[in-house]
């Protein structure tokens, strides 16, 4: 199922990792599957490190990014990027293609929530991973002062 990006409504939404209307983003866009949202994303040379591969912050950013919608569309709030701990296990590489990313929610202690994100390259090969703990609002205030629209916007 396909989520929509309610921000995008937004004139002043210029997300780096999600915004269509940053002509330097990645305009990541995701999809629900069961309790996994999946992201598909091909990789350009703008965003390269080493000649042919993938630059290792684009890579972080992504899983960060794909935590944080996880975070909204299956924690159903808002939430701030407590701890990022990315494992670099192979290098993304362009001639591989398309990459995609899966996040899932692994656990919650009180206002903390743990995600894990995983990237794989165009052969599904795991070429990084993340456990991510992002400090989580509860809906009013996710709602009120970071303009959590509610789940209902994502899912149409």
């Amino acid at each position: 199922m396909k989520v929509v990006n309610p921000y995008n409504q937004l004139p002043a939404h210029h997300c780096f990792g999600c915004s269509n209307k940053n002509p330097f983003g990645l305009a990541l866009e995701f999809e629900l599957q069961g309790d996994t949202l999946i992201c598909v994303w091909n990789p350009t040379k703008n965003y390269q490190g080493f000649e042919g591969m993938l630059h290792g912050g684009i890579i972080s950013t992504i899983l960060d990014e794909a935590g944080a919608w996880a975070i909204q569309i299956l924690a159903e709030t808002a939430g701030l990027t407590s701890e990022l701990r990315v494992k670099y296990l192979r290098p993304v590489r362009f001639a591989n293609g398309a990459i995609t990313v899966k996040a899932s929610l692994k656990g919650r202690k009180d206002r903390l929530t743990t995600v894990y994100v995983a990237l794989l390259d165009g052969n599904d090969t795991l070429c990084a991973e993340a456990h991510i703990d992002y400090f989580v609002f509860p809906e009013n205030i996710a709602k009120a002062k970071f303009r959590y629209p509610g789940i209902e916007a994502f899912i149409k």
